[in-house]
């Protein structure tokens, strides 16, 4: 068995360079850009009013000064600024040149054409020309795009972006004793839920995912159900990958030419896990248990994804505090379902009594995994944990 550290290297290795395309902005949400937004113009384009006053020369305050014009939003003021002058601005209208402060409506005495100031405070209230961004400016955050990125992106004037083609995943479920959601089990059969979670966690990290119709316990189904696979970056397999007589996806992938990157690795839960390329897809073989299959697929199924998307793997480990002493870890690497508590700077995480690797319950409710490396002594309630959000 190999370690989790060096398993999720060789899952990394089996990413292929991101394919771009070019979607609309409106169209960007969630996608990852692999080349920058440059943009066209300066913004703000001139020196703007920050708010609704009087646009005025600090050197000739309190006043009183002549209000000689108006400067709106789209509608400047075009003519002098002479001593002794003030106009009256809106919130984003340019400040004529010559002025070096805006001052707020609600501090101006004003009788007729005539303005006084008592008490100016500190604040010039100007926007400054290209304090935002200026002409040439590149953006291109290494994550998914965020709905205040494409705001970014939209000022810059960049209509289009060139961003990584999501990742076809095929998602395949086996064995004769599932069914779908909605269906009524005869004896001995229960319902699939693994590919449903699989193939969210999937989308969720950019994806496109395929859920393949189940396979049944025979080898042809299997060739059929990778035969339904061709032109997918990513073939994850459900179950299956154990030495059993009725494991077969090891078997199939494997006369099918799967080169593997390896096979089991010093991890609960989700020891049965195995990955490597068939042809010129990726492949991960994942445990037929529920939470199993889950974590593998958080550590290692969405890590790939992204890299194929050229993004960082993420996400890096977080710091919290034991809520209760935990006995000595054995010689795997534990990921313990895990519920986050408040608490004073760090939060607290409990995790749950019962890890049982078939419980959805106890995953569905965890909202972090507590990493215990292997051999890792007995723990004390206070003391501080690596966990991953959930």
């Amino acid at each position: 068995m190999i370690s989790v550290e060096e398993a999720r290297s060789r899952v990394l290795a089996l990413a292929r360079a991101p394919e771009p395309e070019q979607v609309a902005l409106d169209q960007a949400l969630g996608r990852a850009m692999i080349a920058p937004g440059v943009a066209r113009l300066t913004q703000p384009p001139f020196d703007a009013a920050a708010m609704d006053g009087y646009a005025l020369r600090s050197a000739e305050l309190p006043g009183p000064l002549t209000v000689i014009g108006t400067a709106a939003a789209g509608v400047p003021y075009e003519g002098e600024t002479p001593p002794g002058s003030a106009i009256r601005i809106f919130t984003g209208a340019p400040v004529p040149a010559g002025y070096d402060r805006v001052v707020m409506q609600e501090i101006v005495t004003r009788d007729g054409d005539r303005i006084s100031i008592a008490d100016v405070g500190s604040n010039l209230n100007i926007r400054r020309k290209g304090n935002d961004f200026a002409e040439g400016s590149t953006f291109q955050p290494p994550r998914p795009l965020r709905p205040a990125d494409l705001a970014l992106l939209a000022a810059m004037n960049v209509p289009r972006l060139t961003v990584a083609r999501r990742p076809r995943v095929a998602v395949l479920a086996g064995g004769d004793e599932l069914v779908r959601p909605g269906s009524d089990p005869a004896p001995g059969q229960i319902i699939s839920s693994n590919d449903i979670a699989i193939a969210a966690l999937a989308r969720e990290a950019g994806a496109e995912p395929v859920v393949l119709p189940l396979a049944r316990d025979t080898e042809e189904s299997l060739r059929d159900r990778f035969a339904e696979a061709e032109g997918c970056d990513l073939i994850v397999t459900i179950g299956g990958a154990s030495v059993g007589d009725h494991d077969l996806i090891a078997k199939v992938s494997a006369e099918l030419g799967m080169e593997r990157a390896f096979y089991k690795l010093a991890m609960r839960p989700g020891k049965p896990l195995m990955a490597g390329r068939i042809g010129p897809a990726a492949m991960l073989g994942l445990p037929g248990n529920p939470v199993s299959a889950a974590v593998c697929a958080k550590l290692f199924m969405q890590p790939l994804i992204r890299a194929m998307q050229g993004l960082p793997p993420g996400p890096e480990p977080l710091q919290a505090v034991l809520t209760r002493d935990l006995p000595p870890e054995g010689d795997r690497q534990h990921y313990l379902r895990a519920r986050l508590v408040p608490g004073d700077g760090l939060p607290g995480i409990e995790p749950f009594p019962d890890q049982d690797s078939a419980r959805l319950w106890v995953l569905a409710e965890a909202d972090a995994l507590l990493i215990r490396p292997a051999g890792d002594p007995a723990r004390k309630a206070g003391e501080r944990m690596s966990y991953l959000p959930l």
